[in-house]
């Protein structure tokens, strides 16, 4: 089904259309999302957000860009805007990630490894790796996200951000150093408290 069939679908509120929209696009959204937000739960109530919001706005679509590049630029300024209406929630819940494991052990701190723990164990560097993501501008991170996660070319990415591709490609090369200097630092502080 092509865009422009889509569209038409959705503007005449085709139920099948609507559904095969929701099918095409649901999974991406979620993940998209989650990316930014770090919890499930956000995730999908942010998707059921972007649906809503392309149902109600597909008559504003401009056939500029693919509709795949529209939804995700919904998706993204959801998940932005969610993040800065929840940014205290957020803090806290980093906070609470940071210092315990995130499979629920209350009390279990982060930095308290058993003997046999493996030294870089995959979810400690996925929790130093999205601490470090979080902690880049939101334009880097926006761009880092969309190009490393999700796999958009710098076209897509410019056109999701209303910038260049220059501006696209600087935004990258300045994420991935800023990256590589936090990961430096965090690793070897891990490392540290690990010995």
């Amino acid at each position: 089904m092509t865009d422009q069939e889509l569209i038409t679908g959705i503007l005449n509120n085709d139920k099948p259309v609507i559904q095969f929209l929701v099918k095409k696009y649901h999974k991406q959204v979620i993940t998209t999302a989650f990316h930014f937000v770090h919890n499930m739960d956000d995730a999908e109530d942010l998707a059921q957000d972007v649906c809503i919001e392309i149902l109600e706005s597909v008559g504003q679509f401009k056939s500029t860009s693919s509709l795949s590049t529209w939804i995700y630029k919904i998706t993204v300024n959801k998940s932005l805007n969610f993040i800065r209406k929840n940014k205290r929630k957020q803090l806290v819940r980093q906070f609470e990630t940071f210092f315990y494991k995130a499979d629920g052990n209350a009390g279990t701190k982060l930095f308290e490894p058993s003997e046999n723990d493996n030294p870089y164990d995959n979810n400690e560097r996925k929790q130093i790796l999205d601490k470090a993501i979080n902690s880049l501008s939101e334009n880097q991170k926006t761009a880092f996200i969309l190009s490393k996660f999700k796999e958009l070319s710098y076209k897509e990415i410019a056109e999701i951000m209303n910038l260049s591709l220059a501006s696209v490609e600087s935004l990258l090369q300045r994420a991935k150093q800023n990256l590589q200097k936090m990961l430096i630092v965090q690793f070897s502080e891990y490392s540290n408290k690990k010995l």
